[in-house]
């Protein structure tokens, strides 16, 4: 049987697309349900602003295909969905209102997804909207419990990745000397900055926020560049950690790095642009697999299946997964993030 895609090139035979609108408060939402054949559809919510309502349902399909895969390929028992609550204007903050609508539709679903922190929310904003709802993840835990923030989590396993990238695309045996263009300086790209920076890495940082991105250059003897141009900056690695759709035909051409490895989702703005990368011989890292520390860390805590023990001794398997994918693309000449699908694909029965 053909499969539709309603007019977005993005829908994947999504089990469900749901768009939410509660007038009392102002929320307008989309929850995307990628696939639940592993478990119950995890992914986190952002609140951002989109040109159009097309921009926004096509983020939550794409990063909620993204989730299925990341959760496969990190061997949690958790499908993929995702959240977009749309702002307003640019920069607006979400109020406590609309926080507790959202709590409602998605305690609606019934458990077939689970919310956790995104870009624009916080712990304290999961806290509002766990009052409402069962299906929530990534809340304040006690010392040592699996949960909380994940962003160091997702930070943690982003800089393993990008070691792991630059021995296989580099022959590095450390980070020292290493020239690393670091894309957003977040809560990710941030916290792989220090770490780098810890192991003697040449850092160029770049963000939107150039206030943040001057303030943690001067933190870490690192240099700043424009948005504009840090991925076309002669360095050996680029590390996005930004949003989505920044590795085009146009700046895959312009890269002078040998390596790609960061935590943004979605890097790859095409299929086609996978296959431009592997092409130019660049090592890429597939980002669902590097960045895979953030739902772990929420995702076991959800599941009760382990501590942070546990988090941290599966966060540490993230670069065998990449090894994996790398050796796999060697063996058949095909792009690594074409590899990660297939393997993605063969976890949740779609392969």
């Amino acid at each position: 049987m053909k499969t539709m895609d309603w007019g977005f090139p993005d829908f994947d035979a999504h089990e469900g697309v749901h768009l939410f609108t509660d007038p009392a408060s102002g929320l307008h939402a989309i929850i995307a349900i990628h696939s639940t054949a592993l478990g119950p559809a995890a992914g986190g919510v952002r609140f951002w602003h989109y040109a159009n309502t097309d921009g926004a349902i096509t983020d939550a399909l794409r990063l909620s295909r993204g989730m299925s895969y990341k959760n496969a390929m990190a061997g949690l028992a958790l499908g993929g969905g995702k959240g977009v609550v749309l702002a307003d204007t640019p920069g607006a903050t979400i109020t406590e209102a609309q926080l507790k609508a959202f709590g409602r539709v998605v305690e609606s679903l019934g458990g077939r997804y689970v919310t956790a922190e995104d870009v624009g929310m916080s712990e304290a904003r999961m806290k509002v909207i766990a009052g409402e709802t069962r299906y929530v993840s990534g809340l304040p835990v006690a010392s040592g419990a699996a949960g909380g923030d994940p962003g160091p989590y997702t930070a943690m396993g982003v800089y393993l990745g990008v070691k792991a990238a630059a021995k296989r695309g580099l022959g590095a045996v450390d980070m020292k000397g290493v020239r690393v263009a670091v894309q957003g300086v977040g809560s990710v790209g941030g916290g792989l900055a220090r770490l780098l920076a810890k192991d003697g890495a040449v850092l160029t940082l770049a963000d939107v926020d150039t206030a943040r991105a001057e303030a943690l250059a001067a933190e870490l003897g690192a240099s700043v560049a424009a948005t504009a141009d840090i991925l076309s900056l002669d360095v050996d690695l680029v590390s996005p950690n930004a949003l989505g759709a920044i590795l085009t035909e146009t700046s895959i051409a312009a890269l002078k790095a040998k390596v790609v490895a960061g935590g943004a989702n979605n890097q790859l703005a095409t299929r086609e642009d996978g296959r431009r990368i592997h092409e130019r011989g660049i090592v890429y890292a597939p980002d669902y697999v590097i960045n895979a520390g953030g739902i772990i860390n929420v995702g076991l805590e959800y599941l009760g299946a382990g501590d942070e023990a546990e988090v941290r001794a599966r966060i540490a398997r993230i670069p065998e997964r990449l090894d994996q994918v790398w050796d796999e693309s060697d063996a058949t000449g095909d792009p690594s993030s074409e590899v990660a699908d297939r393997i993605a694909q063969r976890l949740i029965g779609r392969g």
